[in-house]
């Protein structure tokens, strides 16, 4: 029988990532997120996925507790709506770090945004990208959006391309800047097989909301141009700014947004960071995915072989289940 793939409206981990001499580190304090516009919690409906055909989804409870919708914004920049608070996430890394991340409320999708070209970087205050935090993605219907963080990784980015190509699948892949500067052919190989490319950051500091502005511009827009120069173009060919443990603040979605680079959550966890085995990452992305989801899982921060795993496992059975690979939204 196929595992039950489930909505969420509070979920989010993110690794953590410290470059210079990090060790490994796990922790389990709580986030409140805050985000830009008008807030949306996801749908009651759970998507169940099969190799059979497709079955209408069975309206029950989410497996966490329901998160009261945010109440509109202004519209104006920089106004928040806070997001109830979530666990967090901590793992092990080889040269990252891994500390708690904070989850983010499911949003339904965004529509068919045009993919567009990259953004380019505007004049600072331009109304060109939004500071909210994305949490839907650009196709509608049964589509999903795969995302890993922490990379490139010499060892284990190349096989999630090799897995990701058998199965026709897009993702995006949010880097840390000294790991794309290392690893340039890596960045051109995500970038040519039609994947995209996502700043997170130059420390992976989880506490970066509490830095002065000084510091976040350095963590956001320095990891941009090492991001960019390893891709070989001269526009910046990232279209997201992901905050390490998704530690957002209005001032760092402010800066991202501004250098057009939209803040980027997640709704499902894997929780591939605790590696607890292929078929456990396996069934926590099923306990929570739902049409529309951006899944978080990693290429980089340590021994990947139980993603690369259970991703095989995952696209078998989203490609049986009629599900379609899509990006976030901008």
């Amino acid at each position: 029988m196929a595992p039950t793939i489930r909505p969420t409206r509070a979920l989010g981990a993110l690794a953590a990532v410290t470059l210079a001499g990090a060790t490994l580190a796990a922790c389990g304090t709580q986030h409140v997120m805050q985000s830009t516009g008008a807030a949306a919690s996801g749908p009651s409906a759970r998507a169940t996925v099969s190799p059979g055909p497709v079955p209408a989804p069975a309206a029950t409870p989410s497996r966490t507790a329901a998160a009261p919708s945010a109440a509109p914004s202004s519209g104006t920049p920089g106004a928040t709506a806070a997001s109830p608070p979530a666990a967090h996430h901590g793992g092990g890394v080889t040269h990252p770090a891994h500390t708690p991340a904070p989850s983010h409320t499911a949003r339904p999708p965004h529509g068919t945004a045009a993919h567009g070209s990259p953004a380019r970087v505007p004049v600072r205050g331009a109304a060109v990208t939004a500071r909210s935090i994305q949490h839907g993605v650009e196709a509608p219907g049964r589509a999903v959006a795969l995302t890993f963080d922490d990379g490139p990784d010499p060892v284990w980015t190349p096989k999630i391309l090799e897995v990701l190509a058998r199965h026709h699948a897009k993702a995006t892949f949010c880097e840390i800047g000294p790991n794309a500067r290392a690893h340039p052919g890596l960045v051109r190989e995500i970038a040519a097989a039609g994947h995209r490319l996502c700043d997170h950051s130059v420390h992976h500091d989880e506490a970066q909301s509490h830095k002065s502005e000084e510091y976040n511009r350095h963590e956001i827009l320095d990891a941009r141009n090492e991001i960019s120069r390893a891709a070989g173009t001269g526009d910046t060919p990232l279209w997201y700014y992901r905050a390490p443990g998704g530690d957002f603040s209005p001032a760092i979605r402010a800066i991202a947004a501004d250098h057009g680079l939209r803040p980027l959550g997640w709704t499902v966890d894997s929780e591939d960071w605790r590696r607890p085995g292929a078929d456990a990452i396996v069934s926590t992305v099923n306990s929570e995915l739902r049409p529309g989801a951006i899944v978080l899982m990693h290429d980089g921060g340590g021994d990947r072989a139980q993603t690369v795993q259970a991703l095989e496992t995952l696209l078998d059975r989203l490609d049986a289940a009629g599900y379609t690979y899509t990006f976030p939204a901008r």
